[in-house]
């Protein structure tokens, strides 16, 4: 199975696209799409009048916080 995390050495302000934020956070695109409308998603960047992505930071950043603790 491939591996689609955002990997460590990814610099932090490289952008990646929805298809790929998707994939890392094993969501489908248009769960991923609703999420970020509603704004429960990760931040995204415009990067032209037709194209958005995640800084892999942001992805990354917002990952950890849905992260689920267990209870003790």
């Amino acid at each position: 199975m491939p591996d689609f995390s955002v990997p460590d050495r990814l610099a932090d302000d490289a952008v990646v696209d929805y298809v790929t934020a998707a994939r890392v956070a094993g969501l489908s695109l248009c769960t991923l799409r609703r999420l970020v409308a509603r704004g429960e998603g990760p931040p995204v960047v415009r990067l032209s009048p037709r194209r958005v992505g995640v800084r892999a930071c942001d992805l990354r950043a917002w990952l950890a916080a849905r992260t689920a603790r267990p209870a003790a």
